[in-house]
């Protein structure tokens, strides 16, 4: 297994003379990208991090998201990335739980102000380094921070990198969960290594590929199956700011992209925006989908109408490196639609009952998973950690069922998460917030189908004021992401609730589709 400061000095020689990135007028080849790395890492260390410290990164798909991570890493340090559909309440809580010595972040991205986020939900934020945009006053413009990597000598950061070794956590991907805290899993810079070179293989990742990344960075599938994946192959990595599919596809054809992963939306969205019948579409050769449920019309489509030769699915989740099982090349249409493929290799996946027990093929329980991909656990969170790995298994708390084929389909989650566009949202987050409305006195989230998003969240809520919804739902974007902001919500006299008082979600779940028998 290789570290990732490995991993890119082999990049750098072995494809010297290929792009690492194209994004807009800046481009990085690996040697480029290399020494560009270097540099940030030696200003990371004069600014004082450590092996060990962590980094947070806030911002979108830009050159320097990538050249400030690998500098992070190469540093020795762990990074911390943060969804920019965060509030500064969300934001906050990650540095404070995570104990960043540092932020790297944009200004202005989509007219948003991270720093008077920050500023306004934390007494003493951390230092801010502004990769992109107008620096505020007490915060530190990008370029001139990296002057700084003239106070520490080449030597240091480069016996830095070669002490990392592949049991080092790389980063803490925060993921939320039934207690509505997000919770940081640790990966290490092996897992990650060793699961994106197998789902490279596997998917058909060539050097030389042209990787349009519209996959956020900050999220598994935009960083590890992202560049990470495209590093450790030789492609070429263009990263997309925001999703626009009459953008992508005018970058489709603009740039010959190859390489266009991303959830189903992408595909829908591309599939019927007026561009298409007059875009050059012949470049693209390779997607990956997954994250919700995959029409078998839209893979044929995908295939005839966006002329992609390879259509595959995936399953996996933050605290499996992002990956679990996938579909292969040549598996028919339904399979690729209807399941998530089978466990990638060295990994093993089982569907089990309550007791653990192994259920034959055919029967629903939780999915299982043990291998090299497992987490770590949660950073310092010991009791959660016990409850998710036993014997070394992972308890996903999602429901699947698996044919005689080793193929595994999710049928229901356990932890009663539903995904918006590709992004997890879970209800007791969102409950959380919502609780804090002056207006209302009970609430749960459930989700419900939605033709475009996949799923969205339907809240229903008991009031102890009036309640307006569209003041509520407006309330509730200004503190929360805007994917996990409900797009209905229900008042109701009281919520369904057992012999013990738990709300029955499932009723909800009936009610949110319009059905209360």
């Amino acid at each position: 297994m290789e570290t990732l400061p490995q991993m890119l000095a082999t990049a750098a020689r072995v494809h010297a003379d290929r792009l690492a990135i194209c994004d807009g007028e800046q481009s990085l080849s690996y040697p480029l990208l290399a020494t560009e790395v270097r540099r940030a890492a030696r200003a990371l260390a004069a600014h004082g991090i450590q092996p060990g410290d962590r980094v947070a990164l806030w911002g979108p798909n830009i050159a320097e998201w990538i050249v400030a991570a690998l500098a992070v890493h190469e540093a020795g340090g762990v990074l911390v990335p943060i969804s920019t559909r965060y509030k500064g309440a969300e934001a906050a809580w990650l540095i404070e739980k995570s104990r960043a010595r540092l932020v790297l972040l944009v200004h202005g991205f989509l007219g948003a102000d991270y720093v008077g986020m920050l500023r306004g939900a934390m007494a003493e934020p951390p230092p801010m380094v502004v990769l992109r945009g107008e620096p505020p006053p007490g915060t530190e413009r990008w370029a001139l921070f990296l002057t700084r990597s003239r106070e520490v000598a080449d030597q240091v950061i480069a016996a830095r990198a070669a002490a990392v070794r592949p049991d080092d956590l790389c980063d803490l991907m925060f993921t939320s969960g039934t207690t509505g805290k997000p919770k940081g899993v640790m990966s290490t810079h092996g897992q990650t290594v060793q699961v994106f070179r197998v789902w490279a293989e596997t998917v058909g990742l060539r050097a030389g590929d042209r990787y349009l990344v519209v996959a956020p960075f900050f999220h598994s599938f935009g960083y590890k199956a992202g560049w990470v994946a495209a590093f450790l192959t030789g492609a070429t990595v263009y990263p997309q700011a925001v999703f626009d599919a009459g953008e992508v596809l005018a970058r489709v054809a603009r740039d010959r992209i190859n390489v266009l992963p991303g959830p189903p939306t992408l595909y829908q969205s591309m599939l019927a925006h007026p561009a298409l019948g007059r875009t050059d579409l012949s470049s693209l050769r390779l997607a990956v989908t997954g994250a919700s449920v995959v029409p078998v019309e839209l893979v044929h489509r995908m295939r005839d109408t966006l002329r992609l030769h390879t259509v595959l699915t995936a399953y996996g989740l933050t605290e499996t490196t992002g990956v679990v099982t996938m579909c292969r090349q040549g598996d028919d249409p339904e399979t690729i639609a209807t399941t998530s493929g089978r466990a990638i290799a060295g990994v093993e996946v089982r569907v089990c009952d309550d007791a653990g027990a192994e259920l034959p093929r055919g029967q629903a329980g939780e999915v299982r998973v043990r291998g090299y991909n497992v987490m770590r656990g949660y950073f310092e969170d010991a009791a959660e950690t016990a409850a998710a790995l036993h014997d070394g298994w992972l308890l996903t708390g999602d429901i699947g069922v698996m044919d005689e084929r080793g193929n595994l389909r999710i049928t229901d989650r356990k932890k009663d998460m539903f995904i918006v566009g590709g992004f997890n949202a879970y209800p007791a987050e969102i409950e959380a917030v919502l609780l804090g409305h002056p207006s209302v006195a009970q609430v749960a989230v459930v989700g419900a189908p939605d033709q475009r998003l996949g799923e969205v969240g339907v809240a229903f809520v008991v009031a102890r004021a009036a309640v307006d919804a569209a003041e509520l739902i407006e309330w509730s974007r200004a503190r929360m992401a805007n994917y996990k902001v409900p797009r209905r919500i229900e008042v109701v006299d009281a919520l369904p609730v057992n012999a013990s008082g738990k709300v029955l979600k499932y009723e909800l779940r009936r009610m949110a589709c319009g059905s209360r028998s």
